[in-house]
Formats: C-alpha cells, sequence, structure tokens
C-alpha cells in the first residue's frame, strides 16, 4: 500500500537519524558556529563578500575549470590573501559535456570532472554542487530511462574521484524551466539512492524548491543525505530580507526539526550588496 508523504514524513521523524549526519550535527553544535551563510559568486568577488559579511563564497567550477594555468595559480594566490574560505563550489558539468544523449563521450567527462576536481580542491572546495542543467538535460526522443541510467553511471564514476579528493558531489534538484530531468528533491534522493555512494548526495536550493511546488517536509525524508542549500527568494530570485516577503518558515522548520547545521548559499541577484547582504545574512541566521 503507498503511503502518503505526510505519512513518511511523519515516520521519518520518529526514526534515529543514521550515525553519519547526526556526528556532522553534533560537530556543528560542539563547535558553536551554527550555520554558515555563503554567497554564490566569481572569483572577482571575493573581497565583497568578505566586506559584506559572509562566511564564504560558493565558487563557480566550470570557471576555474577552464582557466588558463597561470589565471588558476593567481586566484589560488588571491584566495589565500583575501582569507575568505571557498569550501563549496557550484556549475559543475558545463552543457558542451553531455551526460545524457546518444552522444555522450565518458573519456571526455572524466577528463574534465579530474581537471575540474583537481582545481577546486586546491581552493578549498569540498563541495561540488552538481546542477548543470544544460548538461543533463535529456535530447528530445531520448529516452528517460535510458538518461537515468546515465546519470546514475556518471554519478558513480564521479564520485570515484571525488573521493580521494576529499570532495562531496551534491546533486541539485532543477526546476522544469532549467532542465527536464532530476526536477524535484524526491527526483534528487532517488538518483542519490541509486549511485549509492557517500562521495554523491544531496543540495535543495529553496527556490527550485518553491518553484515546483514540492513540499518542504521532503527536507525531513532527505536528511541523512543533506549536505549543503541554497536560498532566494522565489519573487524575482533576489535576495532574502525579511520574514514576511514569502512563506520560508515551513522550509527552514523542517531544517530545524532534523538539526541542519552545515552551509546554506544565497544563490540570488542584487542591486546593493553593501545593504543587502547583511540583511540577508541577519535572516537566515536567525531562521536556524
Amino acid at each position: 500500500m503507498t503511503r502518503s508523504v505526510a505519512g513518511l514524513i511523519a515516520m521519518a521523524l520518529l526514526m534515529p537519524q543514521p550515525k553519519a549526519l547526526s556526528d556532522l550535527h553534533a560537530q556543528a553544535r560542539a563547535e558553536s558556529k551554527g550555520v554558515q551563510v555563503g554567497y554564490c559568486t566569481s572569483l572577482k568577488n571575493l573581497a565583497a563578500a568578505k566586506s559584506a559579511g559572509f562566511d564564504y563564497v560558493e565558487l563557480n567550477t566550470t570557471e576555474i575549470a577552464n582557466l588558463t594555468d597561470a589565471e588558476f595559480e593567481s586566484a589560488v594566490a588571491d584566495t589565500a590573501r583575501i582569507g575568505l574560505p571557498t569550501p563549496a563550489s557550484n556549475s559543475f558539468v558545463p552543457a558542451t559535456i553531455r551526460l545524457t544523449g546518444p552522444a555522450i563521450d565518458r573519456d571526455q567527462q572524466a577528463a574534465y570532472v579530474t581537471k575540474a576536481f583537481d582545481r577546486v580542491s586546491k581552493l578549498g572546495v569540498r563541495i561540488v554542487v552538481f546542477g548543470s542543467g544544460g548538461a543533463r538535460r535529456v535530447p528530445d526522443g531520448f529516452s528517460r530511462d535510458e538518461a537515468f541510467r546515465q546519470l546514475v553511471d556518471f554519478g558513480r564514476r564521479a564520485a570515484q574521484l571525488a573521493r580521494p579528493r576529499g570532495i562531496t558531489i551534491a546533486v541539485e534538484p532543477l526546476r522544469r524551466e532549467e532542465t527536464n530531468i532530476i526536477n524535484s528533491a524526491a527526483d534528487g534522493l532517488e538518483l542519490v539512492n541509486a549511485i549509492s555512494d557517500p562521495n554523491f548526495q544531496l543540495m535543495v536550493d529553496f527556490y527550485h524548491l518553491a518553484s515546483e511546488h514540492e513540499d518542504p517536509g521532503i527536507i525531513v525524508l532527505a536528511r541523512a543525505h543533506l549536505r549543503h542549500l541554497h536560498m532566494a527568494n522565489p519573487d524575482g530570485r533576489v535576495f532574502p530580507q525579511s520574514r514576511g516577503e514569502f512563506a520560508y518558515e515551513p522550509f527552514f522548520a523542517a531544517l530545524r526539526s532534523i538539526g541542519y547545521g552545515q552551509r546554506i548559499s544565497v544563490e540570488a541577484s542584487t542591486k546593493d550588496l553593501k545593504t543587502e547582504a547583511p540583511r540577508a545574512i541577519a535572516l537566515l541566521r536567525g531562521m536556524f
């Protein structure tokens, strides 16, 4: 008999957390750091992000992979000089490298992922967000089941490359306007379970969750695999500024219920970083 989502969530709340995730939460509480708030931006904005008060910056993986060797060494030096941690990166695979469809090239995939991981790991990245809507988009007429199997195969191979570099891949469900596969956190959880590798886990972006009208209770079901978050006010995909501007509470209530204590990155636009960033940071810290 099929159980309702609400019933599954209620059951999950009564279940003990898996040891690995419980340990992460206990460590976060013991260190008294709380949830860290970061900013998704490019290398050129590191100093501005630090000045605005962010705890870290989430970099662009493709940007870093495409730098010349000289540009990359300069980026490493600049990051060290500015002193703002860069523990996460997004934009994992460019659209030019196909992950689904009849024209995938596994050798090309492996070469790109190896280079990208080598570089971001030198910058201190430990979470690589796997959105890459263009790369994973299923071509018209191609079997979605086969595309899913291709993503499972890619995820397993990428996780093997991530492990020795201390990286965890976190798949990002994206709204239907941005890709046509893995559109909900439930879809992402299905992929994570199919890959079944500790270095391939899940992240949730509130903007996409809200756009897809997904029940925030999925957070509870996914708690053993949740490793990262993105945040934006869905009304315009802008910096969040106040509790009353959008229905944020159910999402954060679910996060509080599982004791989430890791990172949340603002992935949004702003016309006034100096003014809006401190408000967003204070709001997000307060929500936890």
